[in-house]
This record gives structure tokens, C-alpha cells and sequence, in this order.
């Protein structure tokens, strides 16, 4: 048995043990003056320090700082090869992202980066950014394809995602991709590709059980809603439920579309219309936020204040990319979304633990401090109120974080 007592916690943040939404999302449970226990992997007991048990194989003293669930960070494409800040450099001079694609640039770049890179050195460059977001005291995280675009190297990409499972203490969840733009030699041949994907890609990815979810691009630069539908029934009859990237750039039917095929959440959303909100709040689709990806493309933020007084489930991710969001620390994302979006620091919270949580599936193990969940917290340095970790948007607050208990 191997346990780890945090003792004399100025704030221990619970959070909700289920997903939150609307206004209950600015509902935030702590315990002040608090000791938690943790015990083979999984939290055993919290409570105040007046009842706090006086030996374990750990003992941490956590005198003036917070300590809260890991974050969970359910949109990445955390494995690429290679960065692209010469795209940074053209935006910067005036083309815009769209116009970046249709050059060849973007996802067709690092789609060419990685087609050329072997599995082991796609490893060898995972790893210190799993460590680097691991630092920032993430510990669920998605990870996806897409940047392959041919039967081979999507292949390769999803079973580069399952041996990172094997080398590093986060949770890692997989979904496929194939489906993020069109290769150039499929420009002309659109349902060339596909056919690529529905009766190449995903019979053997689910031969191999590759992956968990699968996705799609739904945006002008990309796939149209009807593209996106035909792409995740295919998916579903391989057992793989959508998530879905839309609307990030054009309001066309994505949400539409993603709620029909009973997506778990909907992903980007910086352009959003009443009716669309209307739509997501009659279902159990989550919003997705991706706060970092406008803050580098200077494009408008999510409308989530609408969101969340409409009362929809709202969850924040990094959207850790070369292209479009060059980052996977989530404290970031928590300022961003405090600050440009109009959130409070504990509707944040929320949004990036127990919701992020439920956006892959993992509530009952994830994202709020509640006995019997996995052992997965971040403890920060020493700080004056919860408020201080988005407002201190340059400053690493994190000081240790113990996934499983270790």
C-alpha cells in the first residue's frame, strides 16, 4: 500500500464530481484549512486538518497553497512533426489562415513533416511536450491524428498515440482524424478521399482498436456538413463516437449536423449564432473551447458568455498544434478564457477539469476531487485567492502535480 497525506491545504478545491453546466458552472466546492489522502492511486479521504490522519507513506505540507483536480485537456494534436513559424511570419504579414491552406501551407505542411518522419522519432518528439504539459499540471489529455492524410501515415500517427500511452503517467485518449482537410492530390477527387477514409482508414484502424473517437473538419476550407455526416456514420459503425471541429471559422450547418450524429462535443466554436447556441442547449453535446487558437490566429473568441447564461456544458482545451496553437498549457487557456471570454475563474475551473473530463468519457475517474476517482491533482505555489492563477496569466503557479498518486 502507498499513500501520500497533503496536510495543512489552504483551499482544497473539490469541484463537482459530474459535469456542470449554465449557471451551476459558477459553483465552485472548497474546503478551507484541508488535508487529503491519497491511497494506492486513488483519492481515499479528505476533510478538515483538525481531522487529518497523522502518518502516511507521504507526508506533504501544503501551508498556503490550493490544491485542485489535474486539468483535463480534451483537444490536442500534441503529435507532429516539426513547427511552423514561417506561417506565423506569412499571418503576421497579412495572409490569413485560409489563404495559408489553399498555398499548400497549414495542415497539408506538417501532413508533408510527418509523412516523412519515422514512428520512433515522432516519439522521441512527443514526449518532452507530454512532460512540458504534464508540468502545467495537465493529466488527462486527447491527443489526435491528422496530420497523416494517407492510409499509412494516419497509421502510423494513431499507433505512435497508443506507445505514448506506455511511456508517460497521463491519460491519453485517441482519436482519429483522417478527415482534417483534403490531400492535395484529392484537390479534384473529393469523394476519392472519402472513400479513402470509410473503406480503408477506419475498417483497420478498428482492426487494431486505434482509436476511441473520430473527428472531422467541418469548415469551408475543409469538409461540408453533408462530408461530415456520411465520414461519422462511418466512424460509428466502427464504434467510434464524433467529436467534431467546427465552426471555427464559418457558421454552415456544422453544428447542425454534429448534434444529429450525437457528437460528445463540438469543438472551436468562435463563430456561433443564436440558433446554433438554441440547438446545442437541446442536447448533451459539449461546447469545446479552444481560446488559444483566435489569441494566435487573431481571429474573435468564443461567445461564451452566451454560451454558459444559455445554459450549455462548456469545456476548455489548448488545441495544441504547430499551426494554430503553439501551446498546451492549460493555465494559459484559463486566462484567455477569464479574460477575453468573459468567464470567472471558477466557471474556468469547471470548464477544464470535471467538463473536459466528461468530454472524453472520464468523469467517473477524473476531474474533481471525490473519493474513489484517480489520484490526479496539482498543487500550486503558495497564492492569495483561486482568482490569482487566471490573473497571473506569466506566471507558472503550478509547484508539483501527482498523477496516480505519484
Amino acid at each position: 500500500m502507498s499513500s501520500v497525506l497533503l496536510r495543512n491545504i489552504k483551499t482544497l478545491v473539490l469541484g463537482h464530481p459530474r459535469r456542470v453546466a449554465g449557471a451551476k458552472m459558477n459553483e465552485l466546492p472548497t474546503l478551507d484549512n484541508a488535508f487529503l489522502l491519497l491511497e494506492n492511486g486513488k483519492i481515499k479521504d479528505y476533510g478538515k486538518q483538525a481531522d487529518a490522519p497523522d502518518r502516511a507513506d507521504e507526508i506533504i505540507d501544503a501551508t498556503g497553497r490550493f490544491v485542485l483536480p489535474a486539468w483535463c485537456d480534451s483537444h490536442t494534436h500534441l503529435v507532429f512533426a516539426g513547427s511552423r513559424e514561417g506561417e506565423f511570419a506569412d499571418r503576421i504579414s497579412g495572409l490569413s489562415y485560409e489563404e495559408i491552406a489553399e498555398r499548400g501551407g497549414g495542415i497539408l505542411n506538417s501532413a508533408r513533416r510527418l509523412q516523412q518522419t519515422s514512428e520512433s522519432a515522432l516519439i522521441d518528439q512527443a514526449l518532452p511536450r507530454l512532460a512540458e504539459v504534464r508540468g502545467y499540471g495537465t493529466g488527462l489529455i486527447e491527443i489526435k491524428s491528422g496530420y497523416g492524410l494517407s492510409l499509412d501515415a494516419e497509421l502510423k500517427m494513431l499507433r505512435v498515440i497508443q506507445k505514448l500511452k506506455a511511456q508517460t503517467d497521463l491519460t491519453i485518449k485517441a482519436t482519429f482524424l483522417g478527415a482534417h482537410t483534403f490531400p492535395m492530390e484529392y484537390r479534384q477527387n473529393r469523394r476519392g478521399y472519402l472513400d479513402l477514409i470509410i473503406n480503408k482508414m477506419l475498417p483497420q484502424i478498428a482492426d487494431e482498436n486505434l482509436a476511441d473517437y473520430i473527428d472531422v473538419f467541418c469548415e469551408k476550407v475543409a469538409f461540408t456538413p453533408a462530408e461530415t455526416t456520411e465520414i461519422v456514420e462511418a466512424g460509428a459503425r466502427c464504434g467510434l463516437q464524433p467529436k467534431i471541429h467546427t465552426n471555427q471559422f464559418n457558421s454552415m450547418g456544422g453544428i447542425e449536423a454534429s448534434v444529429a450524429a450525437g457528437a460528445l462535443s463540438v469543438d472551436h466554436l468562435e463563430v456561433m449564432t443564436d440558433a446554433e447556441i438554441e440547438t446545442l442547449r437541446n442536447s448533451s453535446t459539449i461546447a469545446t473551447l479552444l481560446p488559444t487558437a483566435p489569441f494566435f490566429l487573431n481571429d474573435p473568441f468564443p461567445p461564451a458568455r452566451k454560451m454558459l447564461d444559455a445554459g450549455l456544458t462548456v469545456a476548455l482545451a489548448t488545441d495544441f498544434n504547430p499551426g494554430s496553437s503553439p501551446s498546451g498549457r492549460m493555465p494559459f487557456v484559463l486566462s484567455l478564457a477569464c479574460i477575453k471570454m468573459r468567464m470567472t475563474p471558477q466557471e474556468a475551473v469547471n470548464a477544464a477539469t470535471i467538463n473536459g473530463a466528461a468530454a472524453l468519457e472520464e468523469e467517473e475517474n477524473f476531474g474533481s476531487i471525490t473519493k474513489g476517482k484517480s489520484a490526479n491533482i496539482l498543487l500550486t505555489k503558495p497564492l492569495s485567492s483561486l482568482a490569482y492563477l487566471p490573473y497571473a496569466f506569466g506566471t507558472n503557479c503550478v509547484e508539483r502535480v501527482i498523477l496516480g498518486g505519484k
